[in-house]
């Protein structure tokens, strides 16, 4: 699966501007990171952010750390009709450009192994790893999921048809990542026909 970048738009998720937090590495600027509430009893929770590159050389997100049992970057993908998930090794960002991970557009961050479920204003650090501007320190915070059916923004998937993708159809901004328990699910064996492992280019 290949991951083209995607313009920044001027509104990044669910959150007013007044809520924007960013944070820099050399050339690398991540913007806005958040993660989306969680039903009560979920054991898995959802992050997204934006990577902005203004240097001069090609980088790319190689892992994402926080203090939970497991943490991976997952995307949502449509292969003959049915919904998979698949592991992201690597997200790259070109010179000059910004790859959005959003709601409603595969691409996210999965903290899984929850003890108590996100909740709205809560706040908790992690690291996001990239392969030349090395780590760099983020705070995410848990916003309301969105309502069904409402407009979001997200990485752009080129010529397939993932941006007609819409979580809602699979329900699983509805489910608030809880119910479907990705800890549990072979994200190996998904890997949507003959794709490679999800690598960003």
């Amino acid at each position: 699966m290949t991951l083209r970048p995607l313009a920044l738009l001027a509104a990044i998720g669910l959150a007013g501007a007044a809520q924007a937090h960013d944070y820099g590495s050399g050339g690398l600027t991540v913007l806005h990171p958040f993660a989306i509430e969680t039903a009560e009893r979920a054991t898995t929770g959802a992050g997204y952010f934006a990577i902005r590159n203004d240097g001069d050389v090609t980088d790319a997100l190689i892992a994402v750390e926080a203090d939970f049992p497991k943490v991976t970057l997952h995307e949502a993908v449509e292969t003959d009709g049915m919904m998979t998930m698949q592991p992201l090794e690597r997200i790259e960002i070109a010179p000059g450009k910004t790859v959005t991970l959003a709601p409603g557009r595969g691409g996210h961050v999965m903290f899984m192994g929850l003890e108590d479920p996100f909740e709205v204003d809560e706040r908790f650090a992690a690291t996001l790893v990239f392969e030349t501007a090395g780590p760099v320190e983020v705070e995410f915070v848990v916003e309301p999921r969105p309502e069904a059916g409402a407009p979001r923004e997200g990485m752009d998937h080129g010529d397939t048809d993932h941006e007609a993708m819409d979580h809602e159809a699979m329900g699983h901004e509805a489910m608030g990542h809880g119910e479907m328990n990705h800890g549990d699910m072979d994200h190996g064996a998904m890997t949507g026909g003959d794709e490679a492992p999800a690598a960003a280019q």
